[in-house]
Formats: structure tokens, C-alpha cells, sequence
């Protein structure tokens, strides 16, 4: 039953380009919208640190993300809700990870981003940093399964 329940949540996550991430700096809440690439559960991002989220996560390093679609019909409702903490990514090797995870799922974004030639897209990215969501609680929500089916992934490194 776990077993199956991991598959469905990553192949979710792997079917999915956007995510939800909520932040919060002391009792203001913020969410932001952005692109990201799994590897496993983790979910890597890349944002400018000068961001609202990304200052936030100065301060508060616990997120909420929630993965979903826009569904006209709430019996179709599928998506996944988790909290975890974020870390920026920040050794050459795990730098190295996160662009090989990025550009698997997005090569054309990764060959803009680092191309020269590309002129505001290359500078944009000489800004941003990656950093990864390490989840700590992950549920996926499938209504095909029946009204509100909520299921939670037990993580073992909790």
C-alpha cells in the first residue's frame, strides 16, 4: 500500500511543472508559484534571493507546497499537499545535482538560461540560487478515490 502510494505521488510530481510554496516571515504568510524539478520527494526550485519567499526563507525555513491543477470538476480533484523546510543549495556538488535534475526536466529553460547569447534570460539566471524542498509530511489527494481521499505518505527520515 505505501509502496503504491509513492509511485502515484511521484509520478504526480514528475507529470507536474508548478508548485505552490508557501512561506512565512513572523505571522505574515506569503505564497508564490513556481517551476520545479523532483528527484524523489525533494523538489528543487530556483528563485531569486531577493525574492518575498526567499526572504522569508532567510527567516523561516519551514514551507506548505501544494501541487495541483485547476480542475473544473471537484470528483477529479487530485494534488499534493506537504510541508517540509527548504535548503539553498550551496555546494558545488549539490549545485551540480540540482542543474542536472532541472535540465532533465526542462532542457530548452536550462540551455536559455546558460547561454550568453540569450542576452536578459543569461543575466537573470546569474542571479538566482537553487535550493530544495526536503519534505517531512507528504499527502496526496486523489477524489476519483472518493470525497476528500487524503492519503499520507509515512517518510522514514522524518
Amino acid at each position: 500500500m505505501a509502496e503504491d502510494l509513492r509511485r502515484q505521488i511521484l509520478s504526480y510530481m514528475e507529470s507536474h511543472n508548478t508548485m505552490t510554496l508557501g512561506t512565512c516571515q513572523g505571522d505574515v504568510p506569503w505564497a508564490a508559484t513556481v517551476f520545479y524539478a523532483s528527484d524523489g520527494l525533494d523538489l528543487y526550485f530556483f528563485s531569486d534571493p531577493a525574492s518575498r519567499h526567499c526572504q522569508n526563507l532567510k527567516e523561516n525555513a519551514r514551507v506548505a507546497v501544494t501541487i495541483q491543477e485547476d480542475y473544473q470538476d471537484w470528483q477529479k480533484i487530485k494534488g499534493i499537499q506537504l510541508e517540509g523546510k527548504v535548503i539553498e543549495v550551496d555546494s558545488l556538488i549539490e549545485k551540480g545535482k540540482a542543474m542536472v535534475v532541472y535540465a532533465r526536466k526542462y532542457p530548452g529553460v536550462m540551455k536559455v538560461f546558460t547561454d550568453p547569447g540569450s542576452g536578459v534570460f543569461y543575466r537573470a539566471f546569474l542571479k538566482v540560487k537553487f535550493y530544495v524542498v526536503k519534505p517531512e509530511q507528504v499527502f496526496y489527494i486523489d477524489n476519483e478515490q472518493g470525497f476528500g481521499k487524503r492519503q499520507e505518505l509515512e517518510i522514514s527520515e522524518k
